[in-house]
């Protein structure tokens, strides 16, 4: 497998100096958006970012074209919980070979994060379905003045094949689908010591369930992850 290709680029992280409406206007996710630099009015060019988060636990609600190099990029929030945002799960495509971008992720709530102690974005593409960890040295978490003095993580890429679909999220996806599937496998097995109960369902109508491990240990597991809760 090809090693991705990564630099560090030169332009400056945080230089949008209005911005109206922010994440209080974020009612759904990104859907095939290709941004174009203001006032832009010829045809889609090579280069032209297409962000998509119209997906299964996908969540990026706003795309801020700064530069040709520089995207500012706003996250939903929980469900029912508009303080806390965190998860972000989205692909790009319509990139030109050797284009380099930073992506700064302006709007997160944490004021503390793995991003600072090592952890890095994880990233995958068409050709490359694997996911990988970008190198640490290109993420950066801080809190940026020009954005609320929200925390911002900022990360450089640089995109190497143009037919490419490439993904980006907060961590290694884990879907509400993927999870349901194995417990269902689980269920098939006819465990003597594993019943499975619905409880009810969520504010976004996925299932709720209780997994009672042994006779007498009942574990409730409330099926309440990101993956679901951003959609």
């Amino acid at each position: 497998m090809q090693d991705w290709k990564l630099h560090i680029c030169t332009s400056k992280f945080c230089v949008a100096d209005n911005e109206t409406g922010g994440e209080d206007g974020l009612v759904g996710n990104v859907n095939k958006l290709m941004v174009t630099p203001p006032g832009y009015t010829g045809p889609p060019k090579k280069g032209h970012i297409v962000f998509d988060a119209c997906f299964e636990s996908g969540n990026l609600g706003r795309v801020d074209y700064i530069s040709e190099f520089e995207f500012d990029l706003f996250i939903r929030p929980d469900t029912c919980n508009p303080r806390f945002r965190v998860w972000f799960n989205f692909t790009v495509e319509n990139v030109r070979e050797t284009q380099r971008v930073i992506f700064n992720i302006v709007n997160f709530s944490k004021t503390k994060s793995l991003y600072r102690d090592g952890m890095s974005p994880v990233v995958k593409s068409t050709s490359r379905p694997k996911w990988q960890r970008l190198p640490a040295k290109n993420v950066y978490y801080y809190r940026c003045p020009d954005h609320r003095r929200n925390y911002v993580m900022s990360f450089a890429f640089c995109f190497d094949r143009e037919d490419d679909v490439y993904q980006f999220a907060y961590c290694y996806p884990y879907t509400y689908s993927r999870l349901q599937h194995y417990l269902a496998s689980l269920e098939r097995r006819n465990l003597d010591y594993l019943l499975r109960e619905q409880l009810g369902l969520s504010v976004v109508s996925h299932c709720m369930f209780a997994h009672c491990v042994a006779a007498r240990l009942c574990c409730c597991h409330m099926i309440l992850q990101k993956s679901f809760l951003v959609c």
